[in-house]
């Protein structure tokens, strides 16, 4: 060891040390900022329109991205509930099929809650691609 590297060693404990503080302070404002945009998503649910879910989703991401206990949480609870997990889980992915897991989800709450001769959703699609096989 040199006595140039010697008197160097505290600088670079320090820069090191500032470094790690500053990643920690980040952090914790995502995690902050993640938490208040779950808490805003879930109080703008009750309101007309599908504000709440891009919103609380938002959350979720910066939360599930910044906290490894939280992550931690979420994976054991998709490994208990993965049905109910799954859709919530492509929708944090990079490119999510926005369209298609809502029409997955519209047909699982169809199935779950309204009778056979109520359900129009798997209905609707047929129609759908009928006409855009026609315009073809």
């Amino acid at each position: 060891m040199t006595a140039a590297t010697f008197f160097e060693w505290p600088r670079t404990l320090i820069r090191d040390i500032v470094a790690e503080v500053g990643r920690n302070i980040v952090r914790w404002f995502l995690l902050f900022i993640g938490m208040m945009l779950i808490v805003l998503g879930v109080l703008m649910a009750p309101i007309p329109g599908p504000l709440g879910v891009p919103v609380t989703l938002a959350g979720l991401i910066l939360v599930l991205r910044n906290s490894f206990r939280l992550r931690r949480v979420f994976i054991r609870f998709q490994r208990k509930h993965p049905r109910l997990i799954f859709p919530l889980r492509k929708l944090l992915r990079k490119d999510p099929e926005v369209a298609a897991i809502a029409y997955q989800q519209a047909l699982r709450i169809e199935k779950t809650f309204l009778p056979k001769s109520w359900r129009v959703s798997k209905d609707l699609r047929h129609r759908y691609f009928r006409r855009q096989a026609a315009k073809r």
